[in-house]
């Protein structure tokens, strides 16, 4: 039962884990300020979309510890 438990929240850690990746280490509000008609460079107003993410945040290397959370997580629920 317990290694149960601790599967589930070990692959729930991943998750998190790899969303918090996804979100953190990049800014979420434009860094620029806006014109005088209130619209940024690209005509679009104020915005909390970065202008180019690219899939960097997909990569291995930045994700293997949720990975491997996610992975012990599976294999306890799966034994366990």
């Amino acid at each position: 039962m317990w290694a149960i438990l601790v599967g589930a929240f070990l692959f729930v850690c991943g998750m998190l884990f790899m969303a918090r990746e996804a979100l953190v280490r990049r800014n979420l509000s434009n860094p620029s300020p806006p014109s005088q008609d209130g619209t940024d460079q690209g005509g679009t107003g104020p915005t909390l979309e970065p202008e180019r993410q690219g899939l960097r945040f997909l990569g291995f290397a930045r994700n293997w510890p949720g990975l491997a959370l996610m992975a012990v997580g599976a294999v306890l629920l799966l034994f366990g």
